[in-house]
């Protein structure tokens, strides 16, 4: 019998890193993308929105999934990043998808993304995985929407924070939890099936030049096509900004977590976000000591087997469409 396949939503910043994991998971047969939902992070809302459409139209994947649009920022300017990212900006060029100009167009009735997490889970509950690669703003306004949103989720993984890692963003802070500690503390401290995939685990998994030659001498299909223009632009801005050889595919590793969690080990910890803290704003806190006072919340993957992964992303191309 074939294997079952397992119903997930993502909610993305559209970032090339993020269309990777979303490229990787449009292919895998073992995985049913019920829905694609953007939010605001490393790009505007705006840009996530169409970003995250491009995406979808190249790859054209036999089963469209419903996409969601990224709310506008309080500010009222839809074309802003949530945060001056500083050094972070470059690594996914001025749109996020690199120096690629994709077509597309620019829908006038758009689904809210917060408004379709809620109708997805309402009419599947306990059936949807849902894996967050951006700020968890989305997932806040669905809890506002639906206060039992996360409970009747099959799981949530979660990509941010660090634990031992320095973060990305400040010294302590990793960029999904800066842009909204309250909202990541929402999603960490409610009761749910949660894993957390911190940059500590996330980073150790690199996409190297080799590793593209090898994946796009598969043939000449839509989602590689969209990688041979995608990747490229990354690998190159990491190596000309932060000065490393390849590109941490944290994105993937999350996506993974869902996908195909042998792959990875994982610890029950107790975690809290900082709020608002002059030099510790969106810091993750975990609870390590000897007797600790807080009881776990969730599951957090410590360790993720990297050669693995590559695999995988592997084994899914070459059957991609």
């Amino acid at each position: 019998m074939p294997n079952p396949t397992k119903k997930i939503i993502i909610d993305l910043d559209p970032g090339i890193g993020d269309s990777l994991a979303a490229a990787v998971a449009l292919n895998d047969p073992q995985l049913d993308v019920v829905g694609l939902t953007a939010v605001a992070g490393c790009v505007s809302p705006r840009n996530a929105t169409l970003n995250l459409q491009r995406i979808v139209e190249q790859i054209d994947p036999p089963k469209w999934p419903r996409i969601g649009a990224a709310a506008p920022l309080s500010s009222g300017r839809d074309d802003l990043c949530p945060i001056e990212l500083g050094c972070l900006a470059p690594l996914n060029g001025a749109s996020g998808l690199g120096d690629t100009d994709f077509p597309v167009a620019d829908l006038h009735h758009r689904h809210e993304a917060a408004k379709l997490l809620v109708d997805l889970v309402r009419n599947d509950p306990h059936e949807i995985t849902l894996v967050t690669l951006g700020p968890l703003t989305n997932i806040m306004a669905a809890c506002e929407r639906m206060p039992e949103f996360l409970g009747n989720l099959a799981g949530l993984v979660v990509l941010g924070g660090t634990i031992h890692a320095p973060g990305d963003i400040t010294p302590v802070a990793e960029l999904n939890f800066y842009v909204a500690p309250e909202a990541a503390r929402l999603a960490l401290t409610t009761p749910a099936t949660t894993t957390l995939v911190p940059v500590d685990t996330a980073t150790g998994t690199v996409l190297t030049f080799e590793h593209l030659s090898k994946f796009t001498q598969q043939g000449d299909r839509r989602t590689l096509g969209l990688l041979k223009r995608l990747l490229p632009y990354a690998l190159r801005s990491h190596h000309h900004h932060l000065g490393v050889e390849g590109l941490p595919i944290r994105e993937v590793v999350a996506l993974a977590v869902a996908a195909r969690p042998h792959l990875f080990k994982t610890q029950s910890m107790r975690v809290d976000v900082e709020l608002r803290g002059e030099l510790t704003r969106g810091m993750t806190v975990f609870d390590r000591r000897m007797l600790p006072s807080w009881r776990s919340n969730l599951e957090v993957a410590v360790e993720a087997d990297s050669r693995q992964i590559i695999e995988y992303i592997q084994s899914i191309l070459k059957e991609s469409v």
